[in-house]
């Protein structure tokens, strides 16, 4: 039993260094904000999250971020919608996919969590995170133009985001949930 424990705490900890390398592998999208880049640092957190349970998929993206905001200390933002980003995608997609039965189950859940983490990021972005970027950053024209940047910018992106980081995670789920005989 304990050695199951270890293991387990084991592979965690290594997603975590993994997502956390992953963040610095980023690029913006041709047609969005330059601040809004794509990594796949939520891949390593949705896979503990399905291997593990919610709790370790948070555990990950806790000390993924953690771990950024110490290196990014002049970004206390991005950390922070990252985080919100990433568990409401990881727990949404986690418990649709357990509440369905079938062979799509999976699907189904990260589809929802990809809308989830659109609603939650374009409504945290409106009322929190964009006026207090622009608040920091002193930047008049975020304030006033909110709608057109969460229509035009916000929204395509996190639904492209959910779309590639459930693309790459369910390539290498099965053949990871094999591997690590859980």
């Amino acid at each position: 039993m304990n050695q199951q424990k270890n293991k387990r705490l084991i592979i965690i900890s290594m997603m975590s260094a993994i997502a956390f390398i992953l963040m610095f592998i980023k690029f913006p999208l041709p047609f969005l904000p330059p601040y809004l880049t794509l990594d796949f640092s939520d891949v390593p957190a949705l896979l503990a999250t399905f291997l593990f349970g919610p709790v370790a998929g948070v555990i990950v993206e806790l000390i993924k971020n953690l771990l950024n905001f110490l290196f990014n200390m002049g970004d206390p933002i991005g950390p922070v919608a990252n985080f919100a980003a990433a568990v409401s995608f990881l727990l949404t997609a986690f418990y649709v996919s357990k509440l369905i039965k079938g062979k799509l189950n999976i699907v189904i859940g990260l589809i929802a969590g990809t809308l989830v983490m659109t609603l939650i990021l374009s409504i945290l972005n409106y009322f929190v995170l964009l006026p207090l970027y622009g608040m920091i950053m002193n930047l008049s024209d975020v304030v006033k133009n909110l709608k057109i940047i969460i229509v035009s910018g916000i929204i395509p992106f996190n639904i492209i985001k959910g779309i590639a980081v459930s693309a790459i995670f369910l390539l290498l789920y099965k053949r990871l949930k094999k591997a690590l005989n859980y």
